[in-house]
């Protein structure tokens, strides 16, 4: 079972996991969306239903393996200032605002880095500057908040304090049109990346809003009993049985996110087939992430060791390598400052962290 990932020029190195399952506190709790802030500081949007002590936004210090931290939870449960429903899209502005989309209340609230309200703004509706189940969110450079305004298929685009600037899209499966847009990410020219979920692919759009390429299609994983992909798919290698029904490359399952590296390669959540796909700048497929976590987090670690009947449980199974395996995958970030891609691994309630290794070499074996 590799923990490293050679194809088309590219190597991924597993890292390591952050957190566990926890409702409050140090851990997460079915991550919905995230964002990186500045020194390796992450914000999750969480969506459990713990007596609704699930529904909240974490903040959190990545680290390296074992280093993650606990800084703060904010944005719970309840329909007054400062509260939500259900958390959705988060993103992080220049100065430091967080901004949280509620798909229950269709608005957008803003808060101070410590997590402190400061305004809201959202109106329910289908006309020009409102909302209906706001899901991704994206600061644009001039720091103008991109909404994807989900249930009416487009995105809008809102001044900080939400007045409306512009939209773009509509429902439809042609270029430009949207069926429930998910995530969205920009690259370092301001191009725009939608994951456009029931459409199965992802889209990118010019800063001005208009349509320059699509890729992606249906296909999803049908396992075997009893067998597990690999990693590397260069070029496109299986393990188990070989005609097990896995989607051609670059087939998505209701993709939720989209981040691209300072390089151009593109990272996709395939949720549905519990992986990230990976693709190069022209959407051309180069390999799949599908979870390496070999290594509990340093959270998860201190639950088993707290408690003897889970580690003997632990001892007593066939095989953990299924825990090591992504489990709908929600949302996806690239922080360049570390080469990291960041993965929210939303069903196993942490996170998965892969290093893209610059000027990787192997020893001459055969000398």
């Amino acid at each position: 079972m590799p923990l490293t990932t050679v194809a088309e020029g590219r190597v991924y190195d597993w890292s390591h996991a952050v957190g566990r399952n926890a409702a409050r506190g140090p851990g997460f709790n079915y991550v919905q969306s995230m964002c990186l802030a500045k020194d390796g500081i992450l914000f999750a949007t969480n969506r459990g239903n713990e007596n609704n002590f699930g529904m909240h936004v974490n903040k959190v210090r990545i680290g390296g393996p074992g280093e993650e931290e606990h800084l703060a939870d904010f944005c719970e449960y309840g329909e007054g200032d400062g509260k939500c429903i259900w958390p959705f899209g988060v993103a992080v502005d220049g100065n430091d605002h967080v901004y949280v989309s509620d798909d229950w209340q269709n608005t957008i609230s803003v808060f101070d880095s410590s997590g402190n309200f400061q305004r809201k703004w959202g109106k329910t509706g289908s006309g020009d500057g409102e909302l209906m189940h706001p899901a991704g969110l994206a600061v644009e450079k001039n720091g103008n908040i991109i909404v994807v305004d989900s249930g009416n298929n487009r995105l809008q685009v809102f001044t900080p304090d939400g007045r409306f600037v512009g939209k773009c899209g509509h429902g439809g499966s042609g270029d430009g049109e949207f069926n429930q847009p998910w995530g969205i990410t920009l690259d370092k020219e301001g191009n725009i990346y939608v994951a456009d979920w029931k459409n199965h692919r992802v889209q990118k759009l010019s800063p001005e809003g208009k349509f320059l390429m699509k890729f992606g299609q249906y296909g999803s994983v049908e396992e075997p009993e009893g067998s597990y992909p690999v990693t590397t798919f260069g070029p496109y290698v299986m393990s188990g049985s070989e005609t097990a029904g896995y989607p051609k490359p670059g087939m998505l399952n209701h993709p939720t996110d989209v981040a691209v590296d300072p390089d151009g390669d593109i990272y996709v959540t395939d949720w549905g087939n519990h992986r990230v796909c990976v693709f190069d700048s022209e959407g051309n497929p180069i390999c799949n992430l599908i979870g390496d976590a070999q290594v509990l987090s340093k959270w998860g670690q201190q639950t088993v060791d707290a408690n003897p009947d889970m580690a003997k449980a632990r001892r007593r199974v066939r095989s953990l390598e299924p825990q090591y395996r992504l489990c709908f995958p929600t949302s996806v970030e690239f922080d360049p400052a570390t080469d990291s891609v960041i993965v929210a691994d939303s069903q196993r309630n942490r996170l998965q962290i892969y290093k893209k290794v610059r000027d990787y070499s192997d020893f001459q074996a055969n000398l």
